[in-house]
Parts: C-alpha cells; sequence; structure tokens
C-alpha cells in the first residue's frame, strides 16, 4: 500500500514542518494573545499561523489528501478511497509555548488504513527535526547534520529511562511506576509535547505510559518516527495504536517504547 512513499515527499513535508516552525518563532519572540477553545485547552496566534501554512502547503501536494487537522477539525472530510489522510497538530504543546519552555513542535503524519506511515516532528526553538516513514527509516536532522536513529535495547538490571509529560499528569502513574520499579529502577523526566515519542526513537529513553487523554493529533507524526526506528506505540490491551476511526479524536491509554523485555499488559 505505502510503497509510493518515496524520498522527494518526506523532504517536501519536512520542509512544510520547517515552514509552520518559522510562522511558529515569529509570534514566540513578541508578546501574544491566549484564547481558550470550548474543551478549555489554549490556542494561540501560533497554533492558527502554523496551521494555515501547513493546510495550503500539503494541498499543493500529491496525491491530494483530506486533512485532519487540530485547528479545523470541521473541515475534514474523511479518509480517501484508500484509507489516507494528512493528521497534523500545527503547535504541539501549546502549554509549553506559553509558558515559553521551548519544548513544543510541529506534527505532520500520513495515515494509511489507520496506520501511521509517515511521519515529521520539527523543534523550531532547538531546530532538531526528526522523521520516518515506511521504508525509508528514521531520521535526525539538527545543527550536525542528518544521521539514522534507532532505539535502545533496554537489558535486565538497567535503569528504565521513563519520560513522562510535564503539563499533563496522570494520577495513574505513581502506581505504574511502582509496578516498574518492582522489576528494575527507574529515572524519571518530564518532557513536553510529543519529543517524548523522539527521545525514545532516538535511543535516549526506553518508555513513555500514558494515562490519560491525548489525541489522535498528539502523537501520529511522532508514532510513524518510532515506528521506523524500531519501536512501538501499544494500547494496554497489547494492540498497536490505531488511526482508523476519526469519528474519535481521543487515543486510549499506551505505552510508546523502544526495546525491552518486559510485557507491558501485565501493568
Amino acid at each position: 500500500m505505502s510503497g509510493w512513499i518515496k524520498t522527494q515527499l518526506l523532504e517536501q513535508v519536512a520542509n512544510i514542518a520547517r515552514e509552520a516552525g518559522e510562522a511558529i518563532m515569529q509570534v514566540y519572540a513578541r508578546d501574544f494573545a491566549v484564547s481558550y477553545k470550548a474543551d478549555e485547552s489554549p490556542l494561540t496566534e501560533a497554533d492558527q499561523a502554523a496551521h494555515h501554512v501547513i493546510v495550503k502547503r500539503l494541498a499543493a501536494l500529491e496525491p491530494r489528501l483530506p486533512i485532519l487537522s487540530e485547528e479545523d477539525v470541521e473541515s475534514f472530510p474523511g479518509a480517501d478511497g484508500e484509507g489516507r489522510f494528512w493528521l497534523v497538530d500545527p503547535l504541539d504543546g501549546t502549554k509549553e509555548f506559553i509558558k515559553r519552555n521551548d519544548d513544543f513542535s510541529v506534527n505532520i503524519a500520513l495515515v494509511e488504513q489507520g496506520e501511521p506511515v509517515l511521519g515529521v516532528v520539527f523543534a523550531p526553538v532547538a531546530d532538531i527535526l526528526w522523521q520516518g516513514a515506511r521504508g525509508l527509516g528514521a531520521q535526525r536532522i539538527d545543527q550536525c547534520g542528518e544521521r539514522a536513529i534507532r532505539v535502545r535495547e533496554h537489558r535486565p538490571g538497567q535503569p528504565w529511562r521513563l519520560l513522562c509529560s510535564r503539563s499533563h499528569p496522570s494520577p495513574g502513574l505513581d502506581a505504574w511506576i511502582e509496578k516498574l520499579e518492582r522489576h528494575d529502577a527507574v529515572e524519571l523526566e518530564s518532557v513536553g509535547s510529543s519529543l517524548k515519542f523522539c527521545r525514545i526513537a532516538e535511543g535516549t529513553a526506553d518508555i513513555y505510559p500514558r494515562l490519560g487523554p491525548t489525541s489522535l493529533w498528539d502523537t501520529a507524526a511522532a508514532h510513524a518516527v518510532l515506528n521506523e526506528a524500531g519501536g512501538a506505540v501499544i494500547r494496554f490491551d497489547g494492540e498497536p495504536l490505531c488511526y482508523s476511526d476519526t469519528t474519535c479524536l481521543i487515543n486510549p491509554w499506551f505505552i510508546a517504547q523502544g526495546r525491552g523485555e518486559l510485557d507491558w499488559t501485565g501493568f
């Protein structure tokens, strides 16, 4: 199905993410207003500016595919006849953006038959881009150039490098960590936005358990990167996280992981 994805398409999407990042940074460099949506999530000029850049540029790509963006859910007509659509979070980590702690990103994913088969995550402040596409592997691109990335393989006796959300604490996370500590030590770090997935993909962390709500656009792009780096995102029932049902925009609880020997379905 996804054999049509070529390096050129990945490069085009990466360029779009960078252009959206430039629009975000223009707002980040000055004072900006914050409003709130019906679900009380924050919204800034930067979210909207990045959205307009991404939607305009994706609409010009071939083949032309439907776009589901956090900032315009109502316009999404559904996946095309082959189950394909773009899934976009123009500014993932708006709370981090407002706090000015730099942990936010641009997320663009291509979904096919419920699976994220291409993903680009761009961190504008650090100027780091992570990308991955089926058949093309996963890469990190920064000031030092481009390099292939791969998850770390956790071995028994090593501490688990566990990432948690900076702005969305999970009430059940402490109990989950206690179970994990019965096997090995845990090193805990708080990181914002989808950058947690990217840290696992590049081998600097092991797991990110999410025991709370996230939306489809929060995870898809980084999920694609992690898949291509040898990791996975699984639900608590052991099944892969899936994006085929766009009538429900909220993900179930999940674990983003590198490689290790524990069966997380027992947690």
